[in-house]
């Protein structure tokens, strides 16, 4: 018996090859079987999203034809490049590509050829009021509609409000039908719970996969696609299309709702002389809690939690129900997102002219560049405005910072050099070298032995013992 569980419970990367290995042979094992045996995919968009999913799935033996209108993308991609940092991905596109199962072009007639499903991974940006914008999933549902001959299954990966995938079947066939053609086709939702930083692991060894669908027909499509998962005993969740929607937004809701909730906690932690760290003890080892995303911080960013609050909150106005827990999570965060430059200014003054500041991390978490709605941006704009000088440092982050914002601020080499006479250390993402510094680096290169940590990475005690005047989130020894 083959199983994915016991032998690779962290992330190493050696164990999340061997993960991706052995779900391999769990796919060959279905290939001699007759199941899953010349399974084609095609998936529209090579974002984050569809590049790791029609990746990972290549990787199990499905052949995948990755489509994209960004001519340059595409180029970079055939010929070894990757647009995205995601830990892990690159090796396994350059082993697809060569092994024949991953392709990618600009032609989506090419790539649905022969096609038993296609994906649509585009993105959904947030228009002003909130709302997803699905102009990119429809343009995508029209062209399918013009192009497919034979029955397909339109699977909707990109995360989008409930009801969009009905909208993606009547785009569908009112293309058809301009066409005067009568084609079978099925539509399908297939929401990603994938985490930046993680993304690969996840898809390969997924706490769940969630699959709407309306026909015995598509199920037995999507069946056959996740083959290998069934085979592992992953959860699979077949269920209505409008649930499937709805369970994405959900999840992401939620998850964004413990993060406000402690950060609120943290607010009131330190008004009342408490400590949020031994709080987030007392409370995670409650199993109807649990552990995870209880860390006060600084804020959530990120091309997710922001967006599909948002999304979901105007879903519910829409229907006239008011989401009054979700619009305090978005108020809360919002407001946490400038914790930092409030405890900077209660120690500095409001006028922070010919003040320099070190900030290590400028990505919204660790593990990607992604600088989306990130604190960081909103505490730099700040500074700036307040007559500040920043120079930042990210392990990866740094030319997406630079292509975002430019030169307002300056970038440093390495996280020590960007200490050099500033007047404090500020800490915005908890990637693991910040963890760990070497203090007495940061003593010799801080003005003053100011840190304000905004992910709690370090001790107020261990500060207080070397000798440093510290302001973490919600802790009692600020």
């Amino acid at each position: 018996r083959l199983s994915l569980s016991t032998p690779f419970r962290d992330n190493t990367k050696c164990n999340l090859y061997g993960r991706v290995h052995l779900l391999s042979i769990l796919l060959l094992y279905a290939n001699l079987g007759g199941k899953i045996d010349n399974m084609r995919i095609a998936v529209v968009g090579t974002g984050y999203v569809g590049l790791v999913s029609g990746t990972c799935l290549a990787e199990t033996g499905v052949t995948v034809t990755c489509v994209d209108v960004n001519n340059v993308k595409i180029e970079l991609l055939n010929h070894g490049g990757m647009p995205i940092y995601e830990p892990g991905l690159a090796e396994l596109v350059t082993r697809n590509r060569e092994d024949g199962r991953l392709f990618f072009t600009t032609s989506l007639r090419e790539a649905l050829k022969d096609a038993d499903a296609v994906f649509i991974a585009v993105g959904t940006p947030p228009d002003e009021d909130g709302s997803a914008d699905l102009h990119y999933v429809l343009d995508v549902a029209r062209e399918i509609g013009e192009i497919i001959n034979d029955y397909i299954v339109v699977v909707t990966k990109s995360t989008v409000p409930v009801g969009t995938n009905y909208k993606v079947k009547g785009v569908i066939q009112a293309a058809l039908e301009k066409r005067g053609v009568e084609v079978a086709f099925d539509v399908a939702s297939n929401p990603e719970f994938l985490k930046e930083g993680d993304a690969v692991n996840d898809f390969i060894s997924p706490d769940r996969v969630v699959i709407g669908v309306e026909s015995d027909r598509a199920r037995r499509v999507m069946e056959r696609l996740y083959h290998a998962f069934i085979l592992n005993n992953t959860p699979i969740y077949f269920m209505d299309i409008l649930s499937a929607e709805m369970t994405k937004y959900a999840a992401n809701s939620m998850l964004a709702t413990r993060i406000s909730f402690m950060n609120d906690i943290a607010n009131l932690c330190e008004i009342v002389g408490a400590d949020v760290e031994a709080v987030k003890k007392g409370i995670g080892s409650d199993s109807r809690i649990g552990k995870k995303f209880l860390n006060a911080g600084c804020g959530y960013g990120g091309s997710c939690f922001p967006k599909d609050v948002k999304a979901l909150i105007r879903t519910g106005d829409d229907h006239g129900h008011s989401l009054e827990l979700l619009k305090a999570v978005e108020r809360v965060n919002e407001n946490q997102k400038s914790v930092l430059f409030r405890k900077i200014t209660s120690h500095f003054g409001p006028n922070l002219t010919g003040k320099r500041f070190a900030m290590w991390g400028l990505s919204f978490k660790p593990g990607t560049d992604d600088l989306r709605e990130a604190p960081s941006l909103v505490l730099i704009d700040k500074l700036v405005g307040a007559g500040a000088v920043v120079r930042g440092f990210d392990p990866v982050a740094m030319e997406e910072c630079k292509r975002r914002i430019g030169d307002r601020i300056e970038y440093a080499d390495n996280m020590y050099d960007a200490l050099t006479d500033a007047d404090a250390l500020i800490v915005v993402t908890e990637w693991a070298e910040f963890k760990i510094p070497k203090f007495t680096f940061i003593e010799k290169a801080l003005k003053h032995k100011i840190i304000f940590d905004g992910r709690n990475i370090y001790s107020p005690e261990q500060m207080k013992e070397f000798g440093y005047m510290y302001y973490g989130i919600g802790r009692k020894d600020n």
